[in-house]
């Protein structure tokens, strides 16, 4: 008899009826490559011979222990074998499934009993009825919290696949023997709250045999006890105080895991019997599963493979008729619980996993109607009665030349799927060529249409072989289309039919509004002279706006910093005169110059009351200046020369005409590009106010005396002589700023230009930004969806400091199609809704940091209130026609957000159609041009409305995915990143891919 003193392990095996293979069972113990085990077998009141199996085996084996009590379930009869345990170490085993050799020898070195006990667990297969091994199942990684976070949700250890402390077993009480399933669930789940730590073991050592009528094929009790575990984790998750905020921390709610082991249980456990509805009534609280429909299909696919025993895509195909009913009242169940068009879109993502598997198989899922084509033989397919999207794969010679995902309108007649293999997968030239006389008619009249394009070919010979062949494909192309015929019933018919009548509901577009834009062919000229240029600055009044408090606050500061007494003084670059005006009361004699005809002029006018003043074209860069100054005035104008010698040559000048102890003032701007580290304009001159005072400085007898330094700009004032102290005064700048200033202005430490950007770097992906109210009140509840004004202009400021320049639409449109690389660092900024604040708080930021946008309008909702914001608070304003149509004039893209706010996704083909393509014409009517973007409510998107989109006439459509777009993305759902107000202003360099970065 074979005998283990001390064990190292000990096999708990709780046997019902086991009779057929409980030998099989133990002799997989018998069979380890480590020997000193203990099987303790609980004979739970069988009614079979398996008590007389069990004897006769532990009979010549003194490490099985036969124990007999009365049928209480499972949980006792392990509880009941754990107490009789002799081993440090448990493992659970039921007597009809088995172990690997090795399963000893490979688990044993992982587990371990000490202060943090160590749980071993390993892979498994299960095993079906008639011998097939399942795919083998992999459990996740459990290490630190994630075994916490995996059980709170669902069982994620098979029981037979784990070895384990028993004192850790005993400290947890043993299992819980009110649980009819799932008790090895709550056993997981009590240990890894307890501190255990989980380590996996990558071998597959368990093998897990598939019967019927086992407790666990209850999908009653499933679900029930399901409940009851989840309930509990979620208790000590609280008690244990884990944030489980935020989807990236991958906690799951217990109502979300509850629907988890319902979906499950009804995919696995197929029975016509089962009454779907009741078994929902068990979850306390269905949940919105929108948002969660991949991980859902998942969870099906699996159950559907597991309860049928399937290891193929298309073996599921093939029992189609088993499960189908009750997964589309499954489906149905989730839907009455969650946002309009989930349930489509879970059919939707398991239709396109089932047709992946094997494109070759034709079949319908609820709506969806999965279509294979052999372009040689092709024939008629009825549209079944629900369908209203179609996948379609097409074949040629036994390969798969392309594949269709759209609305489906009517049925596949010869002609339509011609159609939609030539439009839509840009597939002519696998298409036969018919030898009849009427094609051979309608290809010569095809060929006589294009004889233009053949003659332009002809002549660049073989440099157009590409485009000569795509010619050729489009004439047979449309000879084969037009020698097809369709019917009336055809999916191309109705929908010309649905298109003909939508024609007649369209408003006529109004004209383009006067002023929306330059005239094509208006023309400047190039000046040819620094005169010239001049006067062309001057063509008109005020270029500069000096009436401005900005200019008017700079001026009163320069005149602050004049010595009393002055005499004789000099003003170069005077303009029109504003500031001239002011000095001239301040000084006995002023002569006051610019290289500008017009400029002197306007300035002699607007100084016509003062005598003491001297007005004179001069170009202080080529001429002398006149000597004996008490006071020089060279302001804003000295960046204009072309290089740090022009500037020392003027500087030498200036210096000149001032007579010792005079003075010389300058006032000029910082520049990045001077001053890399500070709040400057990005101007494109070539230096600015500091490598001007450090010119002005190394002038001999120059001494810099006094500084008005502001964040803008700083004036100086030079003294020909010696300077006992240099004072500098730090004083604020005028506001508000004109937007034409502002926009030029770049804050905070260094960045990146954007034309060093431009020039050097190229990218092919766009980040595509999501917002929608820029507002400090509202709605608790919609916090995330409201970014405060004052957060937002910091972001916009951490943009404008990176070089990044904003693209709207038409840009946007032209660059995904060119399908090259883009230069410098785009960013598109897109708002949702069009509410009012838009124009009042985020428009005003946007100018002044020389960004546009691209704003979404709910066109039936325009001058309204966002009405489906109200359940959660007061509906925001929304903005009106007026609002819209002056935006636009100022450069800002509009597009649609559908007319209702419903989301696509949930909507019937016509009736999406309908709506978007009505709303583009409420924009394009009003707006007097087209609009060619949509961004879906909420985006809610699915197979068929990129195609309804298309059809609508848009060109582009956004989603809420959250990615950075590329040129590779389909156009009709480009991905946005969304700008949440609920997170801190540190989260927005890291969206943008520049953690830590400076913001604020």
């Amino acid at each position: 008899m074979v005998s283990a003193a001390t064990p190292d392990i000990s096999f708990l095996i709780p046997a019902y009826n086991a009779e057929a293979t409980l030998a099989e069972c133990l002799a997989s113990l018998q069979r380890q490559t480590l020997s000193n085990w203990q099987a303790v077998v609980v004979d739970d009141g069988s009614s079979d011979r398996t008590w007389d199996v069990l004897q006769g085996i532990a009979a010549t084996d003194a490490r099985i222990l036969p124990v007999h009590q009365a049928n209480a379930g499972a949980a006792a009869a392990r509880n009941h074998a754990a107490r009789l345990a002799a081993a440090p170490l448990l493992s659970m085993l039921d007597a009809d499934d088995w172990l690997d050799a090795s399963f000893i020898e490979s688990m044993l070195p992982v587990a371990e009993d000490g202060s943090q006990p160590i749980i071993a667990f390993c892979a498994y297969r299960r095993v079906a009825p008639d011998g097939r091994m399942m795919p083998v199942e992999q459990a996740p990684m459990l290490a630190g919290d994630a075994a916490k976070r995996e059980f709170s949700s669902f069982c994620a250890l098979a029981i037979h696949t784990v070895v384990f402390p028993k004192s850790l077993f005993e400290r947890m009480g043993g299992m819980d023997e009110s649980l009819q399933t799932g008790e090895e669930w709550d056993l997981w789940l009590r240990m890894a709250f307890a501190g255990a730590e989980f380590r996996r073991v990558d071998k597959c050592l368990a093998f897990y045999r598939m019967k019927a009528g086992s407790l666990s094929g209850d999908p009653f009790k499933l679900v029930r006890d399901a409940v009851r575990v989840t309930t509990k984790a979620e208790a000590l998750r609280l008690q244990h105080g884990l944030d489980v905020e935020g989807p990236e921390t991958g906690w799951m709610t217990p109502g979300l895991s509850q629907l988890r082991m319902l979906a499950w249980a009804v995919s696995a456990r197929l029975s016509p019997a089962t009454e779907i509805a009741a078994l929902a009534a068990l979850v306390p609280v269905m949940p919105d599963a929108a948002g969660h429909e991949n991980f859902l299909v998942a969870v099906i696919m699996h159950g559907l493979r597991t309860g049928l025993l399937t290891e193929r895509g298309d073996e599921l195909i093939d029992a189609l008729d088993k499960w189908q009913a009750p997964f589309l009242s499954l489906i149905d169940q989730i839907q009455q619980h969650s946002f309009p068009g989930t349930g489509r879109k879970i059919i939707e993502i398991a239709c396109w996993q089932l047709s992946a598997a094997n494109p070759l198989r034709s079949f319908t899922l609820g709506n969806f109607q999965v279509v294979s084509v052999d372009l040689g033989a092709l024939s008629r397919i009825p549209k079944t009665e629900r369908a209203d999207s179609l996948i379609m794969h097409a074949f040629s010679g036994g390969l798969q030349v392309g594949t269709l995902v759209g609305p489906f309108w009517g049925d596949l007649s010869i002609r339509a799927q011609i159609r939609l293999i030539m439009q839509e997968m840009q597939a002519t030239e696998h298409l036969p060529t018919p030898a009849t006389l009427a094609y051979a008619r309608s290809w010569t009249t095809e060929a006589l249409r294009g004889y233009r394009g053949f003659g332009g070919l002809i002549i660049r010979r073989g440099r157009r072989r590409g485009r000569l062949k795509k010619l050729m494909g489009r004439i047979a192309g449309n000879a084969l289309l037009a020698t097809t015929p369709g019917d009336q019933q055809d999916n191309d018919a109705r929908l010309s039919g649905i298109l003909r009548d939508l024609e007649g509901r369209l408003s006529p577009r109004l004209a383009k509004p006067s002023g929306a834009g330059p005239e094509k062919g208006a023309e400047t000229t190039t000046p040819k002279s620094e005169q010239e240029y001049w006067e062309q600055i001057f063509e008109h009044p005020d270029p500069w706006n000096y009436v401005s408090v900005y200019e008017q606050v700079k001026y009163e500061q320069t005149l602050n910093l004049l010595p009393q007494g002055i005499e004789k003084a000099l003003e170069l670059a005077c303009a029109e005169g504003i500031f001239t005006e002011k000095l001239a009361k301040k000084v006995g004699r002023l002569t006051a110059t610019d290289i500008s005809q017009r400029a002197i002029d306007r300035a002699t006018e607007r100084c016509r009351g003062h005598d003491n003043v001297e007005l004179r074209v001069l170009d202080f860069v080529r001429s002398d200046l006149p000597p004996e100054q008490d006071l020089v005035v060279c302001s804003e104008v000295l960046y204009y020369m072309k290089d740090e010698q022009m500037l020392a040559a003027v500087c030498r000048k200036m210096a000149a005409a001032v007579k010792p102890g005079g003075c010389l003032i300058t006032a000029h701007a910082h520049l990045r590009r001077d001053e890399p580290r500070r709040t400057g304009f990005d101007w494109g001159h070539p230096f600015g106010v500091e490598t001007i005072r450090q010119v002005l400085a190394a002038q001999p007898g120059l001494a810099l005396e006094e500084t008005v330094d502001t964040e803008l700009y700083a004036i100086h004032r030079f003294r020909k002589g010696a300077v006992t102290d240099t004072v500098l005064r730090v004083e604020p700048h005028g506001t508000p700023m004109d937007v034409d200033v502002a926009k030029h202005i770049i804050r905070g430490p260094e960045g990146v230009a954007r034309e060093t950007a431009w020039e050097t770097e190229t990218t092919t992906s766009i980040p595509i930004l999501m917002y929608h109210r820029i507002a400090d009140e509202g709605p608790a509840a919609l916090r995330r969806f409201r970014t405060p004004p004052e957060i937002f202009r910091k972001q916009m400021q951490f943009l404008r400091r990176q070089g990044y320049y904003a693209v709207t639409t038409p840009t946007l449109v032209d660059l995904l199609r060119s399908g090259r690389p883009i230069q410098g660092r785009p960013v598109m900024l897109t708002f949702d809704d069009a509410y009012l604040d838009f124009r009042t708080s985020a428009f005003p930021i946007l100018a002044e940091n020389d960004l546009s946008a691209d704003v979404f309008v709910v066109t039936d909702k325009v001058g309204g209130r966002s009405d489906w914001d109200s359940a959660h608070g007061e509906a925001a304003a929304l903005m009106s026609w007026p609002d819209i149509h002056d935006l636009h004039q100022q450069g800002i893209s509009f597009g649609s957000h559908l007319a209702s706010h419903a989301p696509a996704s949930a909507m019937e083909n016509e009736a999406l159609l309908v709506e978007a393509t009505l709303s583009r014409n409420a924009l394009e009517s009003r707006l007097g041009g087209r609009v060619r973007s949509i961004a879906l409510p909420y985006g809610a998107t699915d197979f068929r409305v990129p195609g309804i989109l298309a059809l609508a006439g848009y060109a582009i459509g956004f989603t809420t995915r959250p990615a950075t777009a590329t040129i590779d993305d389909n156009v009709f759902s480009l991905p946005r990143l969304e700008v949440r107000g609920d997170r801190p202003l540190e989260a927005f360099p890291e969206l943008m891919g520049m953690p830590g970065a400076f913001i604020g």
